[in-house]
């Protein structure tokens, strides 16, 4: 899938991916081991922005990943 030459938009959705998964298993951490004052539920409602924000950046970097690809000439005889 991510065969060829690697540009600097592969690299920045590489970063933007990594940046994103590590942001998203934080919440979802927090919200599994969390003993404060709210309950799981709870938290896990008020942070569905943060996890729908996490999914969002992840496609965004998997297609800047996938796009900044640059396939070489294929010689086909």
């Amino acid at each position: 899938m991510f065969d060829g030459e690697k540009t600097l938009v592969f690299w920045i959705g590489l970063i933007i991916l990594g940046l994103a998964s590590v942001g998203l298993f934080g919440i979802l951490w927090m919200i599994a081991i969390w003993n404060g004052y709210m309950d799981p539920l709870t938290m896990l409602k008020q942070a569905v922005p943060v996890i729908v924000g996490g999914v969002v950046f992840i496609l965004i970097g998997l297609y800047m990943m996938k796009s900044g690809v640059r396939k070489g000439k294929e010689n086909n005889f």
